[in-house]
């Protein structure tokens, strides 16, 4: 195995950017990230501020892949990808959906802090409307109980949707909502997101019948590498998706997708047109519903137009020395320690 690049060699390397979002997702109109210029490439840091460090060694080890180690073969040079659409009102449906251009499947937040399921309904519905044709998923990110998530589903069901998304948060809540949808004749496939990549066990919701089909992120599981051992050992269809990454983040996900075996399903890898602007002169963005796979590399007079400011260049470099120590520590499986 190699070696853990030394912190002196990332901190040379690093670039602590602010990016503007064109609407607030996960709570935010500002996505902040760290940048690492390897010898293989660039790479990714961009855990959310409130995730521990241990948390965030596994999007270190990430970064550290694309950077350092490089990708594995890809089998295919086109990946399909969904348009994403946040909890926004549904009269600002067809504006988000414009950014996107043609596409064939879109992925819809729900369960939002504050919202009610009228709010759900009227959004999917919404995109129903614009896009007759669409395949559609919705994203719960854990926020319904088993009785809301059964009542929610039963009611959006009515737009044929793919699956629903991490509809509750523990594994147990969706093998029961998955049981309780089936005895329902409720047609809708559930996916299992957080319950793999915040689970120690990533493979455990599979074991328990929970998900019909899994969500990989690369970054939240610890690289390319990891994310393929995963999705064999499952044995579930994989969806591939990414943490509201750059360009560079995405470039990760790409290369998960282009290397599985299979690919069922749109990835949801379209969420740089979620931002104002990015790192690259030549951003991966969807073109007629996909992005052909390419290599990444930051422009410098980007880099400098959105520098984050220097207090949060300090809280990013002293969290990036936190993480390397725990992972110089529990010496992830594709690095010695340094």
């Amino acid at each position: 195995m190699p070696e853990l690049p030394s912190l002196e060699e990332l901190i040379d390397s690093a670039h602590v950017v602010s990016l503007p979002m064109r609407v607030k997702f996960r709570g935010i109109m500002e996505r902040e990230t760290l940048l690492l210029q390897g010898p293989h490439g660039w790479g990714e840091f961009c855990p959310f501020p409130e995730y521990d460090d241990d948390e965030s060694s596994r999007w270190l080890a990430a970064a550290l892949e694309a950077g350092w180690l490089g990708f594995p073969a890809p089998v295919r040079d086109k990946i399909p990808v969904n348009a994403t659409v946040p909890a926004v009102s549904a009269e600002r449906v067809p504006e988000v959906l414009a950014r996107f251009g043609r596409v064939d499947a879109v992925k819809i937040k729900v369960a939002e802090r504050g919202q009610s399921l009228g709010d759900d309904i009227a959004r999917v519905n919404a995109v129903r409307e614009a896009l007759p044709n669409a395949a559609i998923r919705v994203d719960a990110n854990g926020g319904w109980d088993i009785d809301q998530a059964v009542e929610a589903l039963g009611k959006l069901s009515a737009v044929e949707l793919e699956y629903a998304e991490q509809p509750v948060p523990t594994i147990e809540g969706l093998a029961e909502v998955r049981r309780r949808l089936a005895a329902a004749g409720t047609p809708v496939l559930i996916a299992a997101d957080e319950s793999v990549r915040k689970e120690d066990d990533p493979l455990r919701v599979a074991r328990a019948g929970a998900a019909d089909l899994i969500v990989v992120k690369v970054a939240p599981l610890g690289g390319v590498a990891r994310a393929l051992d995963i999705v064999e050992q499952a044995g579930l269809p994989a969806v591939v998706s990414s943490a509201l990454d750059t360009s560079v983040g995405i470039r990760a996900g790409l290369a998960l997708a282009a290397a599985l075996p299979s690919l069922p399903y749109a990835c949801g890898l379209g969420t740089v047109s979620l931002f104002n602007s990015d790192i690259t002169l030549d951003p991966l963005v969807a073109d007629d519903g996909a992005i052909q796979l390419r290599e990444t590399v930051a422009d410098p007079g980007l880099l400098e137009q959105y520098a984050a400011p220097a207090e949060r260049q300090d809280w990013w470099r002293d969290r990036l020395s936190r993480v390397h120590s725990v992972l110089a520590r529990n010496k992830h499986g594709l690095f010695t320690g340094s």
